[in-house]
């Protein structure tokens, strides 16, 4: 079994971080991080093909839901499973998140013990 490829996109240093070291707990993830929308899209025009991208909604200039519109348009990605990280969990946002194309959203702050899983678990309910 190759490894579950996942970029995270978060303009703040502290929440890569945790999210980093959180994600390394699981031998069986390999990590590519992104300092804002521009950068991650960079990466993946540049070919970077992960299993699955967390997407954080507020960033400055190009924010989460601009970023998923504009990966969408490029090729081999309109399908790619996309999971909001987000503090504003309120139940009509959450359902305005799903609506623009993510299969989940993961609250923050996010508890670094279980992230692994809760990714895990929102690919496996999508691929259901």
């Amino acid at each position: 079994m190759s490894a579950l490829a996942i970029l995270h996109v978060d303009d703040e240093p502290d929440i890569r971080e945790v999210a980093a070291f959180s994600l390394d707990l699981d031998p069986d993830l390999s990590l590519t991080s992104a300092d804002s929308g521009e950068a991650a899209l960079g990466l993946l025009e540049a070919g970077l093909r992960p299993d699955v991208i967390l997407l954080d909604v507020m960033m400055p200039r190009l924010d989460g839901p601009g970023t998923l519109a504009r990966l969408r348009q490029l090729p081999g990605l309109e399908r790619t499973p996309v999971i909001f990280m987000t503090a504003r969990v309120q139940a009509s946002e959450r359902d305005r998140y799903i609506e623009l194309g993510a299969i989940g959203v993961i609250t923050k702050p996010f508890d670094p013990m279980t992230l692994a899983g809760q990714v895990r678990d929102l690919l496996a309910g999508s691929a259901a």
